[in-house]
């Protein structure tokens, strides 16, 4: 079982290490994401690996009609929604079975730091994330990879004791209310 002050793996590497099609794939996501290496692309397909997995063993069983695995299926329906990754009305199997990796990648503070304009970049974001500046409804979060709960989302903010807070600082993108825009650097 191995000693409980280690923690084990959450991901599997790829079974063949010199794939190019693989290697350029993981590499375009890597730089959309801005993360910090290939690890966190192999966490998220190990993730959606098991939503996946889950998905075929309960079409198999709901075809025999087995109770339980009907609830199994809403609770696995409630957790993707809960999390963003299925939309309300798209409950099905066969939309679980069609999830990306990209689909996991787009939930991530990270990412979601990056596309609510609180950071330029997404390697912006992410340093922004591990050194404490963004909060998720007033509590520090400094995990770049967490995976951000629909109800969460509005609460994503800069925490209230950064530097990063105040308005004029100049780290922070400038957006422009009339047309919400971000301002150059240089100029007006």
């Amino acid at each position: 079982m191995g000693d409980p002050r280690f923690n084990r793996k959450t991901y599997d590497t790829p079974k063949h290490p010199w794939e190019a099609e693989r290697i350029k794939e993981e590499w375009e996501l890597k730089k959309k994401y801005g993360l910090k290496n290939k690890r966190e692309i192999w966490k998220a397909k190990s993730l959606l690996r098991n939503f996946r997995a889950q998905a075929r063993m309960l079409q198999a069983k709901l075809r025999y009609g087995d109770e339980q695995a009907e609830k199994q299926q809403r609770q696995l329906f409630g957790k993707l929604t809960r999390l963003g990754i299925l939309n309300e009305g798209n409950e099905t199997l066969d939309a679980v079975l069609s999830l990306g990796v990209e689909d996991i990648l787009r939930r991530r503070l990270q990412t979601i730091v990056y596309m609510k304009g609180l950071a330029r970049t997404p390697k912006q974001a992410r340093q922004f994330i591990v050194h404490g500046h963004i909060s998720i409804n007033g509590k520090r979060v400094t995990i770049p990879g967490y995976l951000v709960r629909k109800e969460e989302e509005p609460l994503i903010e800069y925490h209230k004791h950064s530097p990063l807070a105040d308005d004029m600082h100049p780290m922070r993108p400038q957006v422009i209310e009339a047309n919400k825009e971000e301002v150059p650097e240089g100029g007006e």
